[in-house]
């Protein structure tokens, strides 16, 4: 029983380390080609939506005896038209979430510091601190560099995200195996 057990860790184990290589590998791709992982990202933007559109659409009719019919009517064309001209008018669409993605890590970065002020007189509040001022600064570079940056700004952070997604993955991996494996451990000691 416990070789079954100890077999079933190790082919955990080894499918976490990878996924955690494949991650890597793919966080390296977007970075490396940041251009055609943006368009990537936006038509993924655009099928969710259009997606989430027929969803509406459906549950607007399952549910038209109990009210709002128009009006769930109205939010499921609405996303279906969102995802459509995403798909029709990707470099739009890019510009659009860049500008977006700006003033999302502007506003982001001024409530992490009004939350940083408050949190002063608690240890360790410079910590929020920092965030708030890093986020502020990376809006303001998106925002002031705004269009230029819009090609490329998404696919990189996408990059960077998937990147160290898989860098954890694979250390966490790494660790549980040295865990079920102390022998080896302590010989890499």
């Amino acid at each position: 029983m416990t070789a079954n057990v100890s077999s079933d860790i190790n082919k955990s184990d080894n499918k976490s380390l990878l996924t955690g290589i494949l991650l890597i590998v793919l966080g390296v791709i977007a970075i490396a080609v940041p251009t055609v992982s943006t368009i990537f990202a936006e038509t993924w933007v655009a099928v969710i939506l259009a997606s989430a559109g027929f969803a509406k659409l459906f549950y607007a009719y399952n549910t038209r005896q109990s009210g709002g019919f128009l009006w769930k009517l109205l939010l499921g064309v609405l996303y279906i038209a969102t995802g459509i001209m995403l798909l029709i008018y990707p470099s739009t669409g890019i510009f659009t979430l860049t500008l977006l993605l700006g003033s999302f890590l502007l506003t982001e970065g001024v409530f992490e510091l009004i939350l940083a002020f408050k949190l002063r007189p608690q240890q360790n509040w410079t910590w929020v601190l920092g965030d708030g001022i890093i986020t502020l600064v990376l809006g303001a570079m998106i925002w002031f560099q705004w269009p230029f940056d819009a090609p490329w700004v998404i696919g990189t952070l996408l990059g960077v995200s998937i990147l160290f997604s898989g860098v954890s993955r694979l250390m966490l991996s790494w660790n549980r195996s040295n865990l079920n494996n102390p022998d080896q451990a302590a010989g890499a000691a």
